[in-house]
């Protein structure tokens, strides 16, 4: 099959951004991809959150303006963690052809984190864009990392994973190459 990417915007939705750490970098880095991808062909499914504070129809449920999905792009509906879980997203993939994800959004530990490794067992190879998604503000008194912190304990959990027969890639948003084939999977 050839290699056939396709962009996922993951809950990039205004009341995402409105709590996000550092949010003007990342949505301009993943509306500089959504341009590169519409120039190349390449398909861009934005994945929008439904549930309490992200209501349907209202201000807060919608993309950001920078990332707003053009009439004909698909958008996936979900009410977790997970993209794929009780949603159309592997349905719309295999449909495109898709053989790999270019995984972008918010928050980092949670959806992006979720969705990229479903992404994995449902057989598709991942880029993860280094500098494309990003997590909440917290206190410093937080449980929680830092959110610097966040994304690149991520990224580079994502660098050294291995899954079977699949390529995963964490690269930073100006090296994205839709057009080329990642690196053979390994065995």
């Amino acid at each position: 099959m050839p290699h056939t990417a396709a962009l996922l915007v993951i809950d990039l939705q205004n009341t995402m951004v409105s709590i996000a750490h550092r949010p003007a970098p990342v949505l301009a880095a993943v509306a500089g991809l959504r341009e590169r991808a519409i120039a190349a062909g390449v398909p861009v499914v934005t994945v929008q959150h439904r549930g309490e504070g992200l209501e349907p129809g209202t201000d807060g449920w919608r993309p950001a303006p920078e990332i707003a999905p053009g009439d004909d792009e698909p958008t996936v509906h979900k009410t977790s963690a997970d993209s794929f879980l009780g949603t159309d997203l592997d349905e719309t993939l295999r449909g495109l052809g898709v053989t790999e994800v270019v995984v972008t959004g918010f928050a980092t530990e949670i959806c992006v984190d979720t969705t990229a490794r479903q992404a994995v067992s449902h057989g598709y190879d991942l880029l993860l864009v280094a500098d494309g998604h990003l997590t909440s503000v917290r206190p410093e008194d937080s449980p929680y990392a830092p959110p610097e912190a966040s994304v690149a304990h991520h990224n580079e959990i994502f660098r050294t994973i291995r899954f079977p027969g699949r390529s995963i890639r964490v690269l930073p948003a100006a090296e994205v190459d839709f057009t080329a084939p990642p690196a053979s999977a390994a065995p």
